[in-house]
Formats: C-alpha cells, sequence, structure tokens
C-alpha cells in the first residue's frame, strides 16, 4: 500500500496550501474525507441513494468552483452548507414551487447574539416554513418575492401592485412578525 504522507495533513493545512499555489492535488487529498459527509447529507434530503451519489459529484464540483472565490476558515461547516443548499434547490426543482427559506433569512436570524444558537438550522428552517405560513398574506408573498425569489423592491412593487414603502413595509414588519412566531414556538418546545 503506497503511504501517502498527506494523509495525515489537517484540512486547514490542505487549505493554506491550496490557496498558497491554487494547485487542485489539495483539494484532492481533502475533498475524499467528506464524501461520506456529504452522501449522509444528500440521503438525508434526498433519501435516495443513486440521486445522492450524484449530489455528491455536484458538490463537489460546486466545491471546486466556489472555493477560489472565498477564503473559507471553517471547511466542514462551509461544505455542509453547501450540500444542503443544494439538496434544497434539488427538492424545490422536483416538488415545484414549494416554499422553503433562503440562507440569508436564516443568517438574519441566527446572527443575533443569542437567537437561535440552540437551534439546529434544520429545526430553524422547519419552524420558519411555519411561521411563514402564519404571516398576513400581504407579508407573506412580499417576504417569499423578497428572500426566495430573490426580487427587488421594484419588481416586488411591479408584481404585487404595492407601492415601494408599503413592499419595504411588508417586508420590514414580515421578518419581524416571524422572529416573533419563532421565538414563541421555540419557548414553546
Amino acid at each position: 500500500m503506497n503511504h501517502d504522507p498527506n494523509n495525515h495533513t489537517t484540512d486547514q493545512e490542505l487549505l493554506d496550501r491550496y490557496y498558497a499555489d491554487g494547485n487542485n492535488d489539495w483539494l484532492g487529498i481533502l475533498l475524499p474525507r467528506y464524501t461520506l459527509l456529504l452522501f449522509g447529507v444528500c440521503m438525508k434530503y434526498l433519501k435516495q441513494e443513486e440521486e445522492a451519489k450524484d449530489c455528491v459529484q455536484q458538490i463537489f464540483v460546486k466545491i471546486i468552483m466556489e472555493l477560489p472565490k472565498y477564503r473559507v476558515t471553517f471547511f466542514k461547516s462551509w461544505i455542509y452548507t453547501i450540500a444542503r443548499n443544494h439538496c434544497l434547490m434539488k427538492l424545490r426543482d422536483r416538488h415545484g414551487r414549494q416554499v422553503e427559506l433562503s440562507e440569508t433569512m436564516l443568517a438574519d436570524w441566527d446572527d443575533e447574539p443569542g437567537k437561535g444558537r440552540h437551534l439546529e438550522k434544520d429545526q430553524l428552517l422547519e419552524l420558519m416554513g411555519q411561521a411563514l405560513e402564519e404571516l398576513n398574506k400581504e407579508q407573506k408573498q412580499c417576504v417569499i418575492l423578497f428572500y426566495l425569489d430573490k426580487r427587488s423592491y421594484q419588481e416586488i412593487a411591479d408584481i404585487t401592485g404595492f407601492t415601494l414603502m408599503q413592499v419595504k413595509s411588508h417586508i420590514q414588519n414580515g421578518k419581524r412578525n416571524l422572529k416573533l412566531l419563532i421565538e414563541r414556538k421555540t419557548t414553546k418546545s
């Protein structure tokens, strides 16, 4: 068996080497370490082995494309997020326009000190989905168009017939109400 000294190199050392010389060989050592983790994430969401295997390959390609754009420090959590988002997009494509909450909304919620830290992101996604259904029609429509469809205020105004001020107000109030609803749901459990 060929003994590879790089097998004992840490993820961070491999990343540092990759960022230093741009050589994809370092990723060739790093990425296989995460094949099982990525497969597990894909199976959790997609529940189909062949599709999960295909997704792992697609995620590896995405990682190789995205990595040069960012200075990643927490590689494991970064690739987990990429994998989860990839699977959610697959599910969204599979099930049509089913409402899923974007990372932006999660980040806005999760980055507040003490908020949501004790919750798994998946649990938080589920709670957000439930809370979104409880918003009034205008807030729900504007929040979905802004966060999920990535529409601008002007595009939302054109689609809904609301003024720009109404759109901004519905988004701000919807986001605030989502937080309140989630807080209520998390204190119950």
